[in-house]
């Protein structure tokens, strides 16, 4: 056994094992099987040309080394960035514990409880900051955020407005540049017409349906918007704000003032800088507009007992059922970073907030007032954290750079300085003597911080906030650690057992791949920090781009998406902008066939196509003859075909190759969604089978874990010929020669948690990772034979194997009165996370195992599934009161002092023998969607309050 091997420790089956899988399945050798899965002329002929595979301690000392690379200096860049504490409680038991980072989204609401309860409190907090009515789980970034809030003014413009066809949207041209930028990039597509411009000018005309405003301003002044909204809102135009979180601690909030929405990231509410992320956008609205809010909502409703559950609410906007009319994708959201923001704040309650935002604005002042004392002239005339100063902003730069302190350099004359957190007296001292320096003169020592408010009194706030108990009694580190441990035990994450989720690949996210987040030359970097501080960075980013490159055998990727449906989106734009370039703006037809991810019709609407579906097959394959009729029918305006590959239903289809070319003679392009890259990697890849560009999930395939639903990173590859169209940035730029502007606010994206799909790459090499996607086969294909007999497997290729997931059918058992979601509800009490619930078929499962689940845990999961096939042959469509209907069964109910059920409570919770030696409880019963969704409660006020009467 080579211990030394990473790919030993991250693929589950042991070599002994092998023989038993295959001949369970029916092959000799696991290439036979390969053989029979997938099509021999889409396979690689050579192997991935990559380097030779490192040992877990070979990469820790090369990526420690490489980190040395980056320069860690005092930051004071602010743009909507800030270097920020992490309470060391919040990194080792959060950040640092997979029972957190390895968790899904919360779709199972019974065992998500700890989750919903840690982003309650996120969304909480939100709505108390900002002074708005309710808020989401956490969007991605605050520039796409900020493109989230135009989107929803335009959708819920009034219906003259509408009839009228008013597109116009006004910016302040106090927006962080970057937010400007993803603007513009989601403007154009959907119809929105951008006006730049000084707020103090606007002249409120009725061509405008809505406004956007910085608060405080990119260069740190504070204005007072009260009257601007106000004449917005009786001109009808509707206001989005993006504020700075931390200084709504002191300054009145904008739902205050009557904003319509407010929107920004918790990025320094105790999350590292991680050159750019990953850091979650918050997003807050009025209650009359939830309908048509993005991402998703946490809720409270009540469990079948009638005590308190929480659970996501609103699920019907999800993508696989609104589609092309989707508000945007649920999937959009930072829910580990969230509950760290939320943990923050729970941590440092309204007392610790008041006394950090306080800190932060006396260094601001007192800074402002050394400056002056230089003869330095400083130009904002209302502040919280940021000043910006008149210098020689040259000599100001070799100075500070001398002695390891960045700066933003506004231009030549002009140097904004935002404080934050960290920043003590000797700092302060230490930026005064650089000024100093540069003018040739002594600065004063500074000795304490000046007290006030350096804006006006009508700005400071005086409504109370965080008043819940969840914010006033965790302050100690071992109330905190205790906190968050109770919430952690309510939660299934992949520590406990194998979550088998098709189309969502939980792999293990393994440990040596995890410990550089928390290095300092890794975490520390400003996003906009100069290149040659982030060495390091680059060198790491740039062979990552190329392993990707080799991956996919394409010739280009961007980093900048920071998730899936991010890739999805720059993916198509990408597209867009090469028809452009070649005079096809006509080009705007996307054709998606019906079984397509939900996601790809809410994509292509956002990038301004008009979307045919085409025909899929009995057999769950694409319509290849509907597909080129409708392909040619419409081959003027073709603009590309989005396919899933191997498709949504688990199998490689053969006809792959006809498919993408019938495309190219049409004149259209081919996207190819990622989703199922795992079945992809060294076997085959998207430029083979004819593809132009994919995107990438880096947190299914490539191990970035998804933390109860995000950080994700969607990267795009790209065939030569889109090259040039890959995104940039405003302030550094990236991208090709005729780049399309920003898909994300930083330069690359999640760059932080790129490290781990760099690790997973590195450690495994050419011949791990190729051995990932069959160990991934030979898993699906052991567990699919395994349950033959007991359930069906809807769809298989023509050699009847199924590809790394599986369909398996769920209907008939309407007959026996049980439903798919009974059997998804019945394996909390097995201790297993249901797979994928009724998609991309409803009324059926979709499992998927991934390579890293060992023997024992397939056998166990499959053993739990015959067990409740058994169940089911037992229920009656009459009787209700089984043990399918009536699960989960919670340790509440199981212990009563009375049980009227026609079972035993052993086999309620210990159906099988394994389960008694590591029992998992849901700590609720079924939550009630329906009644959550009546009765819509996004904030931790307590359930009495809103019951039924």
């Amino acid at each position: 056994m080579k211990t030394d091997a990473f790919a030993l420790r991250h693929i589950g089956p042991r070599e002994e094992d092998l023989q038993h899988m295959l001949k369970t399945i029916g092959t000799e050798t696991i290439d036979q099987l390969i053989y029979e899965t997938l099509p021999d002329d889409i396979r690689l002929k050579a192997p991935l040309n990559l380097d030779p595979a490192l040992t877990e301690y070979e990469y820790l000392n090369h990526i420690a080394q490489l980190g040395n690379k980056n320069k860690v200096f005092q930051t004071y860049i602010g743009l909507g960035y800030h270097q920020a504490i992490v309470p060391a409680v919040i990194q080792r038991n959060v950040l640092e514990n997979p029972g957190w980072y390895t968790a899904y989204t919360p779709y199972q609401a019974e065992i998500a409880q700890g989750r919903l309860e840690a982003i309650l409190n996120f969304q909480t907090m939100v709505i108390e900051l900002t002074g708005m009515e309710i808020a989401n789980a956490s969007l991605l970034d605050e520039g796409t955020a900020a493109a989230e809030a135009m989107a929803l003014l335009f959708d819920v413009r009034s219906r003259d407005q509408k009839k009228n066809n008013i597109n116009k949207f006004f910016v302040s041209e106090e927006i962080l540049p970057q937010t400007l930028s993803v603007l513009e990039t989601r403007a154009t597509p959907i119809g929105v017409e951008l006006v730049v411009g000084n707020h103090e000018n606007f002249d409120f005309s009725t061509e405008f349906f809505g406004a956007m405003l910085q608060y405080p301003g990119k260069y740190g002044q504070v204005y007072d918007y009260a009257g601007f909204i106000a004449k917005a809102k009786s001109n009808e135009i509707k206001t989005a704000v993006g504020a700075d979180i931390l200084s709504l601690v002191k300054l009145t909030s904008p739902g205050e003032m009557g904003a319509d929405v407010v929107f920004g990231t918790t990025q320094r509410f105790g999350i590292p800088l991680g050159y750019g992320g990953p850091h979650a956008a918050y997003f807050a609205t009025k209650d009359e507009y939830k309908r048509s809010m993005p991402g998703r909502i946490i809720g409270v409703t009540i469990d079948t007992n009638g005590n308190r559950a929480l659970r996501m609410a609103l699920q019907t906007r999800e993508q696989h059922i609104k589609r092309d009319k989707a508000t945007s994708n649920i999937c959009t959201a930072q829910v580990l970073l969230a509950v760290m923001a939320g943990m923050y704040v729970v941590y440092h309650g309204p007392k610790g907030l008041q006394y950090i935002a306080g800190k932060v604005h006396a260094s601001a002042a007192t800074l402002a007032n050394a400056l002056e004392k230089l003869g330095l002239y400083q130009t904002n005339t209302a502040y919280f954290d940021t000043i910006t100063v008149k210098a020689d902003a040259v000599k100001v730069k070799a100075i500070a750079e001398k002695n390891e302190i960045n700066f933003y350099y506004i231009d030549n004359e002009t140097v904004s300085i935002a404080l934050n957190e960290t920043v003590s007296i000797a700092d302060l001292n230490k930026i005064a003597n650089i000024f100093a320096e540069a003018t040739g003169k002594t600065a004063t020592k500074i000795e304490n911080l000046v007290e006030g408010n350096y804006f006006p009194q009508s700005l400071e706030r005086n409504s109370k906030f965080l008043q819940e108990d969840v914010f006033n009694k965790y302050h100690s580190e071992t109330a905190l650690m205790r906190y968050i441990k109770m919430l952690e035990r309510k939660d299934l994450a992949l520590n406990h057992s194998m979550i088998s989720l098709g189309s969502c690949t939980m792999k293990l996210n393994a440990a040596a791949e995890m410990l550089p987040l928390s290095m300092a030359n890794w975490n520390n970097i400003h996003p906009f920090a100069p290149l040659d501080q982030a060495q390091g960075y680059q060198e790491m980013l740039k062979k990552l781009e190329h392993q990707l490159n080799v991956v996919t055998g394409f010739a280009g990727t961007s980093l900048q998406p920071n998730s899936g449906a991010q890739g999805e989106y720059a993916g198509l734009m990408a597209i867009r902008a090469y028809h452009q370039s070649r005079g096809d703006h006509h080009r705007n037809i996307a054709l998606i066939p019906a079984s397509a991810h939900g996601t790809n019709p809410a994509s292509a609407a956002m990038a301004g196509m008009d979307i045919i579906v085409t025909k899929t097959l009995e057999n769950g394959n694409i319509d290849v003859e509907d597909l080129r009729q409708k392909a040619i029918e419409h081959k003027d305006n073709l603009s590309c075909l989005m396919v899933t590959y191997p498709s949504t239903h688990g199998v490689y289809e053969a006809s792959i190759i006809e498919v993408t070319q019938i495309i190219h003679d049409n004149g259209g392009q081919v996207y190819m969604d990622g989703a199922n890259m795992n079945a992809q990697v060294g076997l085959t890849n998207p430029a083979t089978i004819g593809a132009d560009v994919c995107h990438l999930n880096l947190h299914k395939t490539f191990a970035i874990p998804h933390g109860g639903g995000g950080p994700g990173v969607g990267p795009i590859c790209v065939a030569p010929h889109l090259v040039p169209f890959l995104p940039s940035n405003p302030v550094i730029p990236t991208g090709g020669s005729s780049a399309i502007t920003a898909i994300s606010a930083a330069p690359w994206g999640s760059a932080l948690v790129c490290l781990i799909s760099y690790g997973y790459i590195t450690m495994l090499g050419a011949e791990g990772l190729t051995n990932v996607t069959k160990m991934a086969i030979l898993n699906a294909n052991y567990m699919k034979e395994r349950l033959s007999g007991h359930y069906d497997t809807l769809y298989t290729g023509e050699m009847g194997r199924a590809a790394h997931e599986m369909i398996i059918e769920c209907r008939p058992f309407k007959q026996k009165g049980i439903e798919v979601t009974d059997i998804a509800k019945r394996l909390m009490d097995y201790g297993f996370h249901a797979p994928t619930v009724s998609f991309p078929v409803a009324g059926t499962l979709m499992i998927e195992p991934t390579e890293s689940e060992n023997l024992e845990e397939l056998d166990r999961f499959c053993d739990a599934m015959i067990s409740i096939r058994k169940e089911i042959e037992a229920a009656n469509i009459d009787d209700k009161n089984n043990v399918l209907k009536n699960s989960p069964h919670t340790l509440a109910m199981v212990t009563a002092d009375t049980w009227d059920f026609p079972y035993t409570r052993e086999q309620a919770a210990f159906p099988l023998e394994y389960i008694a030696e590591n029992k998992f409880w849901p700590s609720v019963r079924r939550a009630d969607d329906a009644y959550g969704d009546r009765n819509l409660v996004c904030s931790c006020a307590p359930i009495e309050a809103y019951m039924e009467n």
